[in-house]
């Protein structure tokens, strides 16, 4: 299997601590090692480290290289620039696509949390049999925990098994919901969180793209072809600014008949936001997540994170104090995904010093 780690996202929701030289995948969010470097680990033990490429911009080429100092440097896939999801999965694709074989390509996010490895690797052993054997996009769907409003949905056929006791078909892909309607979803038992996992064949994604976004297959399709140009470069640079931004689930999946789903096992975790890492973190008896030189008086459920500075606080509940490099945030945690408009803020006053 060729294994494709997403590595270009900026982690908005976890400033001050991603910044734009190091975002979320290049921090120890959630342990000692880097969120890649996590990823890169768990998928070596599903394939070999010649096949796993990681797809990023041209500003973390430096970073991820040093990260994962093993990595052959053509592995590492820079786009030009941002595209969304589609453009650089397609990128891949396109360049990896030969006319001897036909090879299985899973696409992985870099900032998942996923502990239980084993049940990782049987979850995707069973994606890479069905995709090998059948015209099939597969999605990974994760059993919904609670009525969660930040993750998209995924409507499952229980009555059309694609493969196995766990691939179903996909009845349709829901965006994420208010909370009125997120709780009726759980209660129906039909739906799973999106997990933004994905595998398939190289000729199934390719032909997919070229059915549902045939401008950018055939601008993909002039990059490869284009590689033994002189001007490969320039040509590359060139042709990807002609390509429109695209996510692959609206541009793709949502438009395919042939898109399954795996009724995942294992355990997940998008880390998505400071909130959701103090879910998922150890506490104290006041309920407190303290990282750094903390003074936490009469406080309780709070995260804190410094990287230098004391912080003090005294009588405060429920909220996320994050200290890192030069800006300072304090929120509700019930308001952590509001983070990410401060990024979008920073970049509209051009304030590039705290980004």
């Amino acid at each position: 299997m060729i294994a494709v780690i997403m590595a270009g996202g900026v982690g908005s929701r976890f400033w001050p601590r991603s910044r734009a030289q190091r975002p979320k995948q290049l921090l120890d969010i959630v342990s000692e090692q880097t969120m890649l470097r996590v990823t890169y680990d768990r998928l070596s033990q599903i394939t070999d480290t010649s096949m796993i490429y990681v797809v990023a911009g041209p500003t973390l080429k430096d970073a991820i290289l040093s990260e994962l100092s093993e990595m052959p440097d053509e592995n590492l896939i820079v786009e030009p620039s941002g595209k969304n999801t589609a453009p650089a999965i397609g990128l891949v694709a396109a360049l990896r696509k030969n006319d001897t074989t036909d090879d299985v390509m899973g696409v992985f996010p870099s900032d998942h949390l996923i502990t239980d490895v084993d049940a990782f690797r049987n979850d995707v052993q069973a994606g890479i049999d069905f995709a090998s054997s059948e015209d099939a996009l597969v999605t990974f769907g994760i059993n919904p925990s609670k009525p969660a409003t930040g993750y998209g949905y995924i409507k499952y056929d229980h009555n059309s098994p694609g493969g196995g006791k766990q691939i179903y078909k996909v009845d349709r892909f829901v965006e994420k919901p208010d909370l009125d309607k997120a709780e009726v979803m759980v209660a129906s038992g039909d739906y799973l969180w999106n997990g933004g996992m994905f595998i398939w064949s190289v000729s199934s994604i390719l032909r997919a793209l070229e059915n549902h976004l045939p401008h950018m297959y055939k601008k993909l399709e002039s990059i490869r072809l284009g590689r033994e140009r002189k001007d490969y470069e320039r040509f590359f640079k060139l042709t990807w600014t002609e390509i429109k931004s695209e996510s692959i689930d609206y541009g793709v999946l949502e438009q395919a008949t042939n898109v399954y789903v795996i009724k995942s096992t294992f355990d997940w975790n998008d880390v998505g936001s400071w909130d959701a890492l103090y879910d998922i973190s150890k506490k104290d008896a006041s309920g407190n997540v303290s990282r750094g030189d903390i003074q936490a008086l009469n406080s309780e459920n709070c995260f804190f994170h410094t990287d230098d500075l004391r912080i003090s606080t005294v009588g405060v509940k429920d909220l996320i104090v994050v200290k890192s490099g030069n800006a300072l945030l304090i929120v509700n945690r019930t308001e952590s995904e509001q983070v990410k408009q401060i990024v979008t803020d920073l970049k509209s006053g051009n304030n590039l010093d705290y980004l």
